[in-house]
């Protein structure tokens, strides 16, 4: 392999494999708002997390596995969530509106 076709596959890996991790993040984020749609916080949670992984910098997201951890109940992870949606975005009314909601319930208390 030359020096060129060298540089080239890993210009193309630089390119292509973010595309990949950002398919694979919207996909994820996908099945995991299906999931809870049907009330499936275990996998909601569990989709979500992995999109979150893959696309740390999408509120959207970050909303969503909010939402995933108050169906789980797991009220300070969904204010964590929150909080780092609204950081992201801080025009996102849901995260906003959420994240306040969140921080109204106390801490000992289980989410709605």
């Amino acid at each position: 392999m030359t020096r060129l076709s060298t540089a080239v596959a890993a210009l193309l890996l630089v390119i292509v494999l973010p595309a990949c991790a950002s398919l694979e993040a919207s996909q994820l984020y996908r099945s995991g708002t299906a999931a809870l749609d049907r009330g499936d916080a275990a996998r909601a949670v569990a989709d979500l997390e992995r999109a979150a992984a893959l696309a740390p910098d999408a509120a959207h997201i970050q909303n969503h596995l909010g939402i995933a951890y108050e169906q789980a109940g797991r009220r300070d992870a969904a204010v964590r969530a929150y909080e780092r949606a609204v950081a992201l975005d801080c025009e996102n009314e849901s995260a906003q509106a959420n994240l306040a909601k969140a921080k109204a319930v106390p801490a000992e208390a289980p989410l709605p």
